[in-house]
């Protein structure tokens, strides 16, 4: 008899974590995640496939400014992440225009080779069917690399470059063992919720709230879909794409007006797992990579804060906001 319940029990048990799986569960292209605001497709041929980019465009809602900005996420995320701040830059009149790169998101996954000229081309002709002639470039994370980029390629389409902890202030490849891409890949399988969220709060915030879970719940769902090692790999060459691709030799290059926002304790290193301790205390140190590279770009201007690590507009968003909205 005890054995009948003890199978019961555990029988039970299976179930439940089969039910929080499945609820916990999402597909590699988000389809269950719910954007700040409706989200389109722009159709893109490459490399003998047909895929789509995803994206946001937002009207105005205060009175319109006839101005546009365009906003590209880091690396670990995508458009949702970018609510507050399209609510604010439309409500002084912005159209707001928020893609996921291809590879990210709710864009699709392709192998390709993923470089920043491509992403950057990607997004100039997204602009350029939508009609926008000039646009504000704010990047976050990799999104600042790709916003370099982007600004560098087209510097005529660019208004104005606003970099908000962009990494890739260091080249990586200088002091970060190599792995190649198929390496990258172990190792992205590996991931899990609690590795997403321990890496968060180590890396990205300076003290962890509750309201930072949807993050991980994203980033953390998609690793119990069975296409995640299509998520994977393609995750794995992008680690390459920045490691490769570094923008940090051509800051004296740009010819547009830029603003940096620091969190000042930001200590984000791509392949920061592949560093000893001390290797980790010397590199990724924002509160000098922030003032080191405004100092490259001619005429860059820097608005640093206190207290704050690799995501401002997260962290702390009204003290963003306000910096955000007074440099237009």
């Amino acid at each position: 008899m005890k054995r009948f319940f003890l199978l019961i029990a555990v029988s039970l048990l299976i179930l439940n974590y089969s039910q929080a799986q499945k609820t916990d569960t999402l597909s590699i292209t988000l389809e269950s995640v719910k954007y700040p605001y409706a989200v389109k497709f722009f159709p893109i041929h490459t490399e003998g496939q047909d895929i789509k980019m995803a994206y946001m465009d937002v009207a105005p809602t205060g009175t319109a400014n006839g101005k546009t900005a365009i906003l590209f996420h880091g690396k670990n995320f995508g458009g949702y992440y970018w609510g507050n701040v399209i609510k604010a830059l439309t409500a002084i009149g912005y159209r707001v225009i928020v893609p996921d790169q291809v590879g990210f998101g709710k864009s699709s996954k392709p192998f390709i080779h993923y470089s920043f000229h491509q992403l950057a081309t990607w997004n100039k002709k997204l602009l350029d069917t939508l009609g926008v002639q000039k646009t504000i470039v704010l990047g976050h994370s990799m999104g600042g690399m790709l916003a370099t980029r982007f600004a560098l390629m087209f510097p005529e389409k660019t208004e104005k470059l606003l970099l908000e902890n962009p990494i890739g202030l260091e080249d990586y490849k200088t002091f970060v063992p190599y792995v190649n891409t198929a390496q990258q890949y172990q190792t992205e399988l590996k991931t899990t919720a609690e590795s997403v969220r321990k890496y968060y709060q180590g890396s990205y915030f300076t003290y962890w709230k509750p309201e930072y879970e949807y993050l991980v719940n994203i980033a953390g769902g998609v690793t119990f879909s069975a296409d995640y090692p299509r998520w994977a790999q393609v995750a794995a060459l992008t680690f390459t794409m920045i490691y490769e691709q570094p923008v940090v030799y051509e800051f004296q290059n740009i010819k547009v007006p830029t603003v940096l926002f620091i969190g000042k304790e930001d200590k984000t290193i791509v392949g920061k797992g592949l560093l000893t301790p001390d290797q980790q205390a010397i590199h990724g140190q924002y509160r000098l990579l922030g003032k080191q590279t405004a100092a490259k770009i001619p005429g860059a201007k820097i608005i640093e804060f206190e207290a704050c690590g690799h995501i401002p507009h997260i962290e702390i968003p009204t003290e963003f906001l306000v910096a955000l909205t007074g440099s237009l």
